[in-house]
């Protein structure tokens, strides 16, 4: 099982980073803080001084089409804001 899915890479996020070095991560459902904490530390070499995380629901959507309407309905996922110790940062790019 894999605990961080994907890193969360926004404008808004990147500002975080800049001002707060703060980073956004899509993680698994069933993982708690401690967990993802372990896993960002080990996968980044950075140590991590808190961790924040926000269930979101997913959002009824309707479509038309030639058809007619189609429901369906987004993804639900949750989400770690991890800030990390004076002076540590993560560079998301330098893989590419």
């Amino acid at each position: 099982m894999s605990i961080i899915i994907e890193p969360i890479i926004t404008e808004k996020m990147t500002d975080k980073a800049e001002k707060l070095n703060q980073f956004g991560f899509i993680v698994d459902k069933k993982t708690n803080k401690i967990e993802i904490k372990k896993a960002v530390e080990k996968l980044y070499n950075v140590q991590v001084e808190s961790v924040n995380t926000m269930i979101y629901g997913g959002k009824r959507k309707n479509r038309n089409t030639k058809s007619g309407l189609i429901k369906g309905r987004t993804n639900s996922f949750k989400k770690a804001i991890v800030t990390l110790v004076d002076g540590e940062t993560i560079d998301f790019y330098s893989n590419i």
